[in-house]
């Protein structure tokens, strides 16, 4: 599809021909895009060999140009774009140079994204595959089809029956609106990316001190004075992020330690390089903590007040001695002493993590293992430290703040009777119609439970959803409907088992700008829908960046080509199934299938309370997009201006309405502010006491608090015991009463009183306590290592097994069944994977988007020298990757020693190759990506999380063997 440039492999190609033509006449930026043929989105070509980008001069055309302010769809740093629109039509973009995020920089992908809405490779129409050819159908076509089978589907199977995946490339309205349509449609089987890709992160950190979320910023890391990555390589996946990691490393000379199995682009800018066995990070941080401990570099005084379990977690460091270290790890001892030194030394520091840390069997214990570092550290809740989670997609951090996963609703408010009984009051839905919407099942009391109080499938499992024998399963009915709105299967593992999935379910539909690896990976005939979804550039709303900043993104165009906004594709939907008027009851529609955007946002300003997306208004998100030169570039504070003294995007939480101005939060546990500037303490989400210990602060609370120690969190019962209820409006006080009375909750007062009365004394609404460095209702209280399922360490297996088989999520999952086994002889080779910084996710739109599919042109696997002469194998040559449950791929060899003796990396981009066999004639035509490629997934195993089921894709095994 297009011209190689060049046989290398990840290497950059060279822009001269362009540059060279350019050089020979004085033109403007426009004048010379259109002479070298290509677009302004296309400067991504031009930033991809070092070139720089300007601000826009006057316009030199007599048409107007229309500057619309939006967001980059891809990474979570959350770059501003500005686009450059004439006559309704995108003609250029230019980066924000006002944004505190990215300063005026884009990376490769975010100087391209106009290609992304105006892609030609974009679904363009309705599709069905009848009688294995793809037809174009009409919207109502499409819409009466696909709901006359799922309802029939509904009435012999149940609503569970029918998975309604979503999505990390929803705004939050639309990931709000999602959730809700799951709930009133009557199943928990609802998900999104982040269940694979930071959902032990969200699970261990709120578990640690009370919310799941990185707690600093990207723009604070200039306040650090050490910079500890491990498991992230932000130089590829976040790449305007390296901006602010590399400005503290030369303003406050930080060292920056990288701990990683591959030599990344991140490792080059490192001063401290830490090589460690794929899958051993418990082990690596206890390393560290052993040096820490026996010396005395422990900050006490923050452990004594703000920290609870420290002493369990010395017990467990205390096995972890250089030597065992260095035995599991392979990292000399020598080493991690001078890293533990470093950041002894080097306070605050930030640590820095994504999914090389999370992709885990035991990704929790990783985590949280994170987390215990810098609380022993003392680093958290202080400008320069905390954990500093870089998210992957533009918004995956705000579609799990709302809510779509298959264990809670919008707000981590659960499934409990009690959120169900707030979401109600929330939609103002009859909470009995609502439980009479999903099935029930009986439970092994043999007592009937509704699974509306049960968590479903996960993403990472629909496969089991689906090929699992019911009996095995705690749902009555196997899944036969799959409904990928916004997901790229290939970026899950087990894909020879999705397939067979695919090809056995009733009704395959894919709602997506493009057209997935879901149309090509199975070989049905039909039964498979293709809705193309506009892109988020021909919609608006608001997105969360990593940083739990909220942004606003305008309308750029108008959908393109016969594309539709996701919310709009929801209310067709929930009209054809009869709820509409229900689902749409408190939100204001511009017409029958259109919902109002800024009602949508109204609508969880008025229910997410637990995380403070209250005070937030549309108003005020868009105020903040329109001054953004008002605000530090490092503070995130504005500096006069219309919005004097708030946080940039209002970090959540944002405390009570908006009329109540809080600020945001930009630093989550700070005590060194007020709560209603910004500044929180741990929240107390974990009682007050565990073992006889109090479980609350000791003797510390946030300036200007009139309780001067730990507090729980506020009921209004506690409102009166302290005599401040008088505080209350009336209005407010009838709201609490219609609740729970002196019940209610903080989290469950619609008015928002508790909360402002709570802040007014000087106190913040969920209590104060301390972190809980032992979290004892997971499988491992105190995190351990244990040895992956696929481990060529059979000599660790018995020191660290893996858990015993059990059934979590609904479904049977395997552990010691598979470790038992040893594949190791077979299978030598650590077989891990990671991200480019050409393409994004499963690469369906960026291997659409011309600029960047000439970047990296081939799928790869990369090779030690050692390993690639033992095996035959040299540069560029093509080889069999294959992995031990029989998924096999074919790739180039990239031999390299950026990964070591005994480990392969693989990129997760890649698809529409499928063990060996090109599948572009599957695509409809004219809609298949410019570069196919082998999946890494469709070699990589079983393997879930013991606490959220997340996938395992860092540390299985393989054998590589010459094609």
């Amino acid at each position: 599809m297009l011209r190689k440039k060049t046989n290398g492999v990840a290497r950059r190609p060279q822009g001269a021909s362009i540059l060279r033509d350019a050089a020979h006449k004085s033109v403007d930026r426009r004048t010379f895009l259109k002479g070298s043929g290509i677009a302004a989105g296309g400067l991504a070509a031009i930033t991809a060999t070092g070139g720089t980008v300007t601000k826009a001069q006057a316009q030199s055309s007599d048409e107007a140009v229309n500057l619309v302010k939006s967001v980059c769809t891809h990474c979570s740093v959350g770059c501003t774009v500005i686009a450059e629109v004439k006559n309704g039509v995108w003609t250029g973009q230019e980066p924000g140079w006002d944004s505190p995020f990215n300063l005026g920089a884009h990376c490769a992908k975010g100087a391209a994204v106009r290609e992304h809405a105006h892609g030609e490779r974009r679904l363009k129409y309705p599709m069905k595959k009848e009688g294995g050819e793809w037809k174009r159908i009409s919207w109502d076509e499409a819409i009466n089809e696909i709901g006359d089978q799922m309802m029939k589907i509904r009435d012999e199977s149940g609503p569970d029956s029918v998975y309604w995946l979503g999505s990390a490339k929803h705004n939050n309205e639309q990931a709000y609106l999602f959730r809700k349509f799951a709930a009133y449609w009557g199943t928990n089987n609802v998900d999104h990316q982040a269940r694979i890709c930071h959902s032990t992160t969200v699970a261990g950190v709120a578990n640690t001190w009370g919310y799941g979320a990185m707690t600093n910023s990207y723009n604070d890391i200039h306040n650090s004075k050490a910079i500890f990555i491990i498991g992230g390589n932000p130089a590829e996946a976040h790449p305007v992020s390296l901006l602010h990691v590399l400005r503290a490393k030369e303003q406050n000379n930080a060292p920056v330690i990288v701990c990683d199995p591959r030599f990344t682009r991140t490792a080059a800018h490192a001063d401290e390089f830490v090589r460690f066995r794929p899958g051993t990070d418990v082990a690596l941080v206890w390393g560290i903590l052993w040096h820490i401990f026996d010396n005395g570099w422990e900050d006490k005084e923050f452990i004594r007040t703000r920290v609870w379990g420290m002493d369990q977690i010395r017990e467990e460091v205390a096995k972890w001695t250089p030597d065992e270290v260095e035995r599991v790890t392979g990292t000399p001892g020598s080493q991690l002493k001078r890293v533990a030194r470093t950041l002894a030394n080097n306070r605050p520091g930030t640590v820095i993590w994504c999914m090389g840390g999370t992709q885990h069997t035991n990704g929790n214990n990783n985590t949280r293992a994170y987390c215990v570092l810098q609380l022993a550290l003392g680093n958290m809740g202080t400008s320069g430290g905390g954990t500093n989670i870089f998210r992957g997609h533009d918004n995956v951090q705000g579609a799990t703040d709302l809510g779509v996963l298959s264990h809670t609703l919008p707000g981590y408010y659960g499934l409990s009777a009690g959120a169900w009984g707030h979401w109600s009051r929330v939609w103002g839905e009859d909470l009995d119609w609502l439980k009479g919407q999903f099935a029930t099942t009986t439970g092994a009391d043999g007592k009937e439970k509704n699974l509306m109080n049960l968590t479903g499938i996960p993403v990472s499992r629909w496969i089991d959803g689906v090929l699992e024998d019911p009996a095995n399963t705690d749902q009555p009915n196997a899944v036969r409907a799959m409904v990928l709105w916004g997901h790229a299967p290939n970026s899950q593992t087990r894909m020879v088992e999705m397939k067979k999935a695919m090809e056995q379910l009733d009704t395959l539909v894919v709602i997506d700008p493009y057209p997935t690896v879901s149309a090509v990976l199975h070989d049905r005939t039909d039964g498979v829908y293709l809705l193309p979804a506009c892109t988020q550039f021909e919609t608006r709303g608001s997105v969360t960046a990593s940083n739990r900043s909220l942004q606003w993104r305008d309308k750029v165009v108008d959908p393109l080509f016969e594309s539709l906004p996701d919310e709009v594709i929801m209310a067709k939907f929930a009209n054809k199934f009869g709820w509409g008027d229900r689902l749409f009851r408190n939100i204001e529609m511009d017409d029958p299938e259109t919902p109002n955007v800024e009602s949508i946002t109204r609508e969880f300003n008025g229910g997410l309370w637990t995380i403070g997306y209250t005070g937030q208004s549309p108003e005020r998100i868009k105020s903040h997009m329109a001054n953004q030169h008002t605000f530090d570039r490092t503070t995130l504070q504005a500096v006069g201006g219309p919005n004097d003294g708030e946080y940039y995007g209002m970090p959540w939480p944002c405390w009570g309405t908006a009329d109540m101005k809080h600020p945001g939060t930009p630093n989550l546990y700070d005590m060194s502010k007020p709560v209603a500037e910004g500044g929180l303490c741990f929240r107390a989400r974990f009682g007050v006491e565990r073992d006889g210990d109090n479980l609350l602060a000791d003797g510390v609370s946030n300036p200007g608090a009139e309780i001067q120690d730990g507090y729980p969190e506020f009921t209004m019962q506690m409102l009166m015991d302290l005599g401040w209820d008088g505080d209350l409006t009336d209005e407010e006080r009838a709201s609490i009463e219609g609740v729970a009375g002196p019940k209610t909750n903080w989290k469950t007062d619609l008015s928002g009183g508790i909360q402002r009365v709570a802040i007014k004394h000087g106190c913040a609404p969920f209590g104060n306590a301390k972190a809980r460095a032992v979290v004892w209702t997971f499988p491992d209280p105190v995190p351990l290592h244990r040895e992956p399922l696929y481990t060529n360490r059979r000599d660790l297996v018995a020191d660290y097994p893996t858990y015993e088989d059990r059934k979590f999520y609904r479904l049977p999952t395997l552990y010691a069944s598979i470790q038992k086994q040893d594949f190791s002889k077979d299978y030598p080779i650590v077989l891990t994977s990671g991200r480019l910084v050409e393409y994004e996710g499963g690469g369906d739109e960026t291997r659409s988007n011309p600029w960047l599919a000439e970047l990296q042109q081939d799928m790869f696997v990369e090779i030690n020298p050692r390993d690639a002469n033992n095996l035959g194998v040299r540069d560029g040559a093509q080889v069999w990757v294959e992995g031990p449950e029989g998924g096999k791929v074919k790739v180039m060899a990239m031999v390299t020693e950026r990964v070591g003796e005994g480990v392969a990396f693989m990129p997760f981009h890649f698809g529409g190759h499928f063990q060996g066999e090109d599948q572009r004639s599957k695509y409809p035509k004219g809609a298949d990506p410019y570069v196919l490629g082998e999946s890494t997934n469709t070699a990589q195993t079983y393997g879930y999380d013991s606490v959220t089921q997340m996938q395992e894709t860092k540390a299985t095994l393989c054998k590589i063997s010459a094609a």
